[in-house]
């Protein structure tokens, strides 16, 4: 049998390359989520750490439409907020949340939060989703549950508790908001909220038709196992990256 390997997650010798490499796909994470229908108004941020200054995070500037972003517009947010590089302003929230979660998972690059309908659906229900599906495998006992929806997140107290619930897990159900994913690059942090996404349409639509069946636990562990890692949430990435690239290259501008 022959053997397949696998592409792997790129290494850098030089600091300003891995911070290249994350700027543009970050970037283009905000063009697949404009693409997939997952920005909404003012809403949604995606965050991705320097790979230098690992105290600090590169975001989206509030109110820029996420169908429009470049690395150029990009900008550099510190420990305390403020814009160190970049011209704009910070969404509130997503300093909030984000920072706190940046912080609390130093084992983590990204972050990524929107308001997506099928997942701020499925968060009214204050439920994990059920492993109904093989991609959904991905997150049995991996994400958790912010149960607790106070209002627009504007103090990073609020953020260090979504960051406490999230704990070491890939993704955070908020309840009544939506969700956020994290990842060890961008594009895993993206996939896994693209899947999640989908994952919550699948399961609205499986118990809406009726009592669907549960994959068992020990299948849904081993599926996790396959499908469910940093590697594979960074793959499968990968051709949705280069078809934005490919259709929309001032994206790397």
């Amino acid at each position: 049998m022959a053997k397949y390997e696998r592409p792997q997650i790129p290494v850098f010798n030089r600091l300003e390359d891995e911070r290249l490499y994350r700027k543009q796909h970050l970037a283009a994470a905000f063009r697949v989520f404009a693409r997939f229908g997952f920005s909404e108004g003012t809403a949604g941020h995606i965050t991705a750490r320097d790979p230098e200054f690992t105290d600090h995070f590169w975001v989206n500037a509030h109110g820029f439409n996420f169908a429009e972003i470049r690395v150029s517009n990009l900008l550099l947010v510190d420990a305390k907020g403020e814009v160190v590089k970049g011209e704009g302003g910070v969404n509130r929230a997503a300093f909030a949340i984000h920072s706190q979660v940046h912080e609390a998972r130093p084992d983590i690059v990204a972050a990524a939060h929107a308001h997506s309908i099928y997942g701020k659906t499925w968060s009214s229900f204050h439920r994990l989703l059920d492993p109904l599906t093989q991609d959904s495998c991905a997150f049995y006992e991996d994400h958790a549950v912010f149960d607790d929806y106070t209002g627009v997140v504007l103090d990073p107290k609020e953020g260090k508790r979504i960051a406490e619930a999230l704990g070491n897990k890939k993704a955070v159900i908020l309840s009544n908001h939506g969700h956020l994913t994290v990842g060890q690059t961008v594009d895993e942090a993206a996939w896994w909220y693209i899947s999640l996404e989908r994952s919550s349409q699948a399961q609205l639509l499986a118990e809406a038709a009726g009592q669907p069946r549960l994959i068992k636990p020990e299948t849904a562990r081993l599926t996790r196992g396959q499908i469910g890692t940093p590697v594979a949430g960074w793959f499968s990435f990968q051709p949705i990256y280069q078809k934005a690239v490919r259709e929309e290259p001032d994206l790397l501008e």
